[in-house]
């Protein structure tokens, strides 16, 4: 039942509520045992080898991607969309580091490091990094191939070509950056593996507002915004938020 006014809502008695409420128990449950086997055929998927010499411009001077490890076997990886001249980074893809960033310290007690990369240079990133009040690892592949050989950076002629690669298939792509999420194992030999990527609403998982937004009668509440998401803002620029001193 799409909910978009609480002047008639469909009313029942407390017994007829539960027994509605049971039968949706039993799909929630289901769906939580599809995603446990979902997490599993993940962990076993094969593994590729990464060995591209990736290096990137970071506050600390140029890294290789092992150095991203910080410590862990594991990287997480933030494709995020600021490409260069952009004057600030995708609004979504600000909405899905607001919940990486305190997630951070979570990720590193379960031997996970966690780093942004973006196409734009990095005299471009700090600025809006400082601006956003980030406090995670963000470098950049400008200048390397990183984001192009993980389909996340395209040229203008191959946008006005069409069909670019992502999300493991051809399609029409609205600007030169796209979102997506990878995750780079490294064994005690130092070699690096890339083991799993997800892109288009696959980064939702992320977005934990969503989630629970998903819970309240309302839901995500987007069907009347002009495209998907439209009412996103970056966190210091919603009217409810008192401006920063």
């Amino acid at each position: 039942m799409k909910t978009s006014s609480f002047d008639s809502p469909k009313t029942v008695s407390p017994e007829q509520w539960l027994a509605a409420r049971k039968e949706l128990l039993r799909e929630e449950k289901e769906f939580t045992r599809l995603g446990d086997r979902l997490a599993a055929r993940r962990r076993e998927l094969p593994w590729v080898k990464i060995t591209k010499p990736y290096t990137f411009d970071s506050p600390r001077g140029r890294v290789a991607l092992a150095d991203l490890f910080e410590g862990c076997s594991q990287l997480m990886i933030q494709h995020f969309m600021l490409g260069p001249g952009w004057e600030e980074g995708c609004k979504s893809c600000s909405f899905m580091l607001d919940h990486f960033n305190p997630t951070v310290l979570h990720l590193k007690a379960r031997d996970v490091s966690f780093a942004a990369i973006s196409h734009a240079p990095l005299k471009e990133i700090l600025p809006f990094k400082e601006r956003m009040g980030w406090n995670i690892n963000w470098v950049s592949a400008h200048g390397t191939g990183f984001n192009q050989d993980f389909h996340v950076s395209f040229t203008e002629e191959e946008i006005e070509r069409g069909g670019v690669p992502y999300n493991y298939g051809k399609m029409d792509f609205p600007q030169t950056e796209a979102p997506g999420i990878s995750v780079f194992a490294r064994n005690a030999a130092g070699d690096v593996y890339h083991t799993y990527s997800r892109f288009g609403r696959g980064v939702e998982v992320v977005m934990t507002t969503y989630d629970l937004l998903d819970l309240v009668p309302k839901g995500r509440d987007e069907e009347n915004d002009e495209y998907g998401m439209g009412w996103l803002r970056h966190h210091d620029r919603y009217e409810h938020v008192p401006a920063r001193a």
